[in-house]
């Protein structure tokens, strides 16, 4: 009896998309290259997050933008790297290993964006700067967190993403208050903060040339991570036939640790195909649909200073809670999803966001409600931004490790860039309120839908589920 409890046990918890180690493994630190990257994040988003932190105020006070107007712009921000995610992880997968230089160009056009603003006052030209900026994200996105899955052991990556996520968002608390004491410091303030942003993002470009090695080509040799799935699975069978062999059979790929020699040739085809296996299919559909229904950072903040009546002043500074309730909470939520399941934390963190949205619909105003509010903000993206990441690493062969991340990736920042649209229009058309409205129960019917996909089939095997 105890050994079929033990198994039943067992075998709940990987269909739940928990990984855990082996009876009597050491639990592996966090690769240097993921805190190399960590650092590269860092850096850089204190350079990034200065601008956002300003930018709603400077095109909706400063420029007098509309809603609709902001909405565009905003959803150009968030949304227009999905157009590229896709080529830039192919570029990475196919180029041999040639992430940490694909990332590495994203991270420069990114930097060479930043002075432009200072040059740019109307719709049309911002536009297009804010597109190129997010252009270099979108390249360096799905190569940067291929770099960290490849580097991490299928039982510890839902910490390292943690790790890397903990490091970028201290950046994020960063950014803002530097703007925040920027503006208050000088006369030109927006000016001021697009030239320092552009030094700090410079900065950022030379770490990650000088300090981050290309691990892609490590990865692929016999110590690498993922290839020792080739004998030890995540369930710790050994076996070169598992789950992983099955499904390359189905859709033409390569199991994960499988050599260049015969793996297949990385093509955008092949990355396509990717979506013919179920459980990568599923998470990208959630993702798509869950995004369609996630309003942006920018409009919660001007919500928040609507409800509230902050001075613009003190605008920058709303990010600030946001970043800190990510710092503190991406490590801790990166290992409960290593240990519970990586679903359910993810839709966990969703209904986090639930609950700061039907806050800002309440009539209550007391001085908790900006911290509630960017508490549980901060705690969805703890929650969601790392973690579906580790999810997705699971349902894509080493080979095509950038493209499949991006796949993911595309969706869901196209979802967001569709919202950010709709959600302005709506706002303009009938008020903050009703769009708010409209968002928060979309949010919850997207949420149940994807919690009926959180299990497996009873014929999948545990590795093949939403892990």
């Amino acid at each position: 009896m105890y050994v079929a409890d033990s198994r039943a046990s067992t075998s709940a918890a990987s269909a739940e998309g928990a990984v855990r180690p082996r009876a009597g493994r050491r639990r592996a630190a966090v690769a240097p290259t993921v805190l190399a990257l960590g650092a590269v994040s860092l850096i850089t988003d204190v350079s990034s997050e200065m601008v956002t932190a300003v930018l709603p105020l400077y095109l909706v006070t400063g420029l007098g933008l509309s809603p609709l107007g902001f909405g565009l712009l905003d959803g150009i921000y968030n949304g227009f790297s999905a157009l590229v995610r896709l080529i830039g992880g192919h570029l990475a997968d196919r180029g041999g290993g040639r992430h940490k230089w694909v990332a590495g160009f994203g991270y420069a056009l990114s930097a060479a964006c930043k002075p432009l603003l200072l040059l740019a006052h109307t719709l049309t030209p911002i536009g297009l700067i804010l597109a190129a900026d997010r252009t270099g994200k979108g390249l360096r996105t799905a190569p940067r967190d291929a770099l960290i899955s490849l580097s991490s052991t299928p039982e510890t990556r839902g910490r390292a993403f943690g790790v890397h996520r903990a490091m970028d968002t201290a950046g994020a608390l960063f950014g803002p208050l530097v703007a925040f004491l920027i503006l208050r410091a000088t006369v030109d303030g927006y000016d001021a903060v697009f030239t320092v942003s552009f030094c700090v993002a410079v900065v950022g470009v030379l770490v990650l040339v000088l300090f981050v090695p290309n691990g892609a080509h490590r990865a692929r040799t016999k110590s690498g991570p993922d290839s020792a799935r080739t004998k030890s699975g995540p369930d710790g069978a050994r076996t070169k036939s598992g789950p992983d062999s099955a499904r390359s059979q189905a859709t033409g790929t390569a199991p994960q640790g499988i050599s260049g020699d015969t793996a297949p040739r990385p093509t955008l085809r092949a990355a396509l195909a990717l979506l013919a296996r179920p459980d990568l299919r599923r998470v990208t559909l959630c993702a798509l649909l869950l995004g369609l229904a996630t309003v942006s950072d920018s409009f919660v903040y001007l919500l928040l200073q609507r409800r509230l009546g902050v001075p613009d002043r003190w605008f920058a500074l709303l990010p600030l809670g946001t970043a800190a309730a990510f710092l503190l909470l991406a490590v801790p939520l990166g290992r409960l999803a290593d240990r519970v399941g990586r679903w359910r934390v993810f839709l966990a963190g969703h209904g986090a966001l639930l609950l700061a949205y039907a806050l800002l619909l309440t009539s209550w105003h007391g001085t908790a409600l900006p911290y509630a509010v960017l508490l549980l903000h901060g705690c969805f993206y703890a929650a969601t931004d790392g973690v579906l990441m580790a999810v997705a690493s699971e349902s894509v062969p080493e080979e095509l490790r950038s493209s499949g991340l991006a796949l993911v990736q595309t969706g869901q920042a196209l979802a967001r860039f569709v919202c950010s649209l709709g959600f302005g229009a709506a706002w303009t058309a009938w008020g903050d309120r009703t769009a708010l409205t409209a968002s928060t129960v979309a949010l919850a019917l997207c949420a149940l839908f994807a919690l009926t996909l959180r299990r497996p089939t009873p014929s999948a095997a545990p590795s093949e589920g939403l892990a």
